[in-house]
Order: C-alpha cells, then structure tokens, then sequence
C-alpha cells in the first residue's frame, strides 16, 4: 500500500519507515504505527509516523 497517503495508514500498522538520519542510505526500519504526526491528506515523501519505540521517520512501505 502507499505511504503517501494518509488514509492508508492506520494506528497500530506494520510499516516500514525511513528515518531522517537514514534518509542519504535509504535504510528502512520496521515497526508498528503508535501516532500519525502528519496533518495534510497526502505527502510526496511518505506520511510522517511515530512508532511504538518512539522513532520517527517517513512510511516507504505499509505491509
């Protein structure tokens, strides 16, 4: 599913997110969804997530 859509993603989600200091490698990290910091409907470099451990990072993958 796509990350750039905000209705895609839903609390409590598996995703896989890039994280800003990951951004240059394109390193994914997996988690799952705890908050969507992200007002606006859609985003071009994916929706902006807090994870249950607390990263925050961009939605690249929803599975």
């Amino acid at each position: 599913m796509n990350g750039q859509i905000r209705s895609n993603v839903k609390i409590g989600a598996a995703v896989k997110i890039v994280l800003k200091a990951d951004q240059k490698t394109g390193k994914l990290t997996e988690g799952t969804v705890k908050k969507i910091l992200t007002n606006s409907p859609t985003h071009p470099h994916g929706i902006k997530v807090m994870l249950t451990d607390g990263q925050v990072g961009r939605i690249q993958e929803i599975l």
